[in-house]
């Protein structure tokens, strides 16, 4: 309530200013960056098509990524995304992570006590940056397989 004899008014502020043509251009360029900005930022997560691996390939990306280790056996996914390999009493694990490959070695014990749902052998790595590797295999565990052919990766 106002007392008697006195009105309420209300005026802007002194420097108040009402929008005018050069705000709603500053506002259209600001809007245009951020939709540019926000389009970089998606193409730039477009991974590169990856090639499926193959029995050549996971050897030659095995022998770079573990020079001098000797490869008794050797597994390919059946989907070409992972590789699991064994070299005396290490397993050498290849899989898909984005649009490359990481390479670990871990037990082959450990290796063997992997588990397997519907074909997908999943293979925990104890890796913070790859924990887990899950690869489309036959048959695994390998039971009763002889060793194959040993192979030098530095060849």
């Amino acid at each position: 309530m106002t007392p008697a004899g006195c009105r309420l008014t209300l005026r802007p502020p002194e420097d108040f200013a009402i929008p005018n043509q050069a705000f709603f251009i500053q506002l259209a360029v600001s809007a245009l960056a951020v939709a540019v900005l926000v389009a970089l930022a998606a193409w730039a997560r477009i991974a590169k098509p990856v090639a499926p691996l193959d029995e050549d390939r996971a050897r030659r990306i095995l022998g770079e990524e573990f020079p001098g280790r000797t490869l008794e056996d050797l597994w390919v996914g059946r989907d070409g995304r992972g590789a699991l390999a064994r070299s005396g009493a290490v397993a050498l694990v290849l899989c898909r992570l984005g649009d490359g490959y990481v390479a670990r070695q871990i037990p082959w014990a450990l290796a063997l006590a992997a588990r397997v749902k519907d074909g997908r052998v999943s293979i925990d790595l104890r890796d913070v940056a790859a924990p887990r590797a899950v690869i489309s295999l036959a048959d695994w565990p390998p039971q009763g397989s002889p060793p194959g052919p040993v192979t030098d990766l530095a060849a």
